[in-house]
């Protein structure tokens, strides 16, 4: 039997929207996101659509990203935008939370934090 992707594992696209949208909600709501909050746009949705076409086909499932905008060219994407380690840790500790709120089981979501953190630090600029 082939393997599952990630996509499937989580609980495919129902999953993956949840995810955008427990994702942005907490960063518009939580302070301690105010800093990555701060670099996106005054309404989500266009943010929140972009990460849900991304992380469907980065998790394995329908390749959205590339079908509806092209090659996502993450680091060339994010380059105007000034991201250190702090940057970096709350957005990452930001979709951990939101993991956590559409119940992804703990050791697939301890293997996503580990792919997230290093897409996050892929996407450093600045120094700190």
């Amino acid at each position: 039997m082939p393997e599952q992707t990630l996509y499937q594992l989580i609980g495919g696209e129902s999953t993956v929207a949840a995810l955008c949208d427990h994702f942005y909600g907490l960063m518009a709501q939580t302070p301690q996101f105010q800093t990555i909050r701060a670099m996106h746009p005054d309404n989500l949705q266009s943010s929140r659509d972009k990460l849900f076409m991304f992380l469907s086909g980065w998790l394995g499932g329908p390749d959205l990203y590339v079908q509806q905008i092209g090659n996502p060219m993450l680091r060339r994407r994010h380059l105007p935008f000034a991201i250190g380690t702090e940057e970096r840790d709350q957005w990452v500790a930001c979709m951990y939370l939101a993991m956590e709120s559409v119940s992804i089981e703990d050791a697939l979501r301890k293997k996503l934090l580990d792919a997230f953190f290093n897409t996050a630090d892929f996407m450093r600029n600045k120094a700190g």
